[in-house]
């Protein structure tokens, strides 16, 4: 999932350059919602998993 976070990053860097604001806005808010569901699924895979004994 971070990989696609950092892929939509990078088209909204490219897209801004070229000056396409639509679609640099557009893909600026999937990586930004894309990177927050990441942090939020390690944070839980930390707690949890260390709640297991891994």
């Amino acid at each position: 999932m971070l990989r696609y976070a950092i892929g939509f990053f990078i088209v909204a860097i490219i897209a801004a350059i070229f000056g396409f604001g639509g679609i640099a806005s557009g893909a600026e808010e999937i990586a930004r919602i894309l990177f927050f569901i990441f942090i939020v699924l390690l944070i839980f895979s930390l707690v949890f998993g260390r709640k297991r004994g891994i």
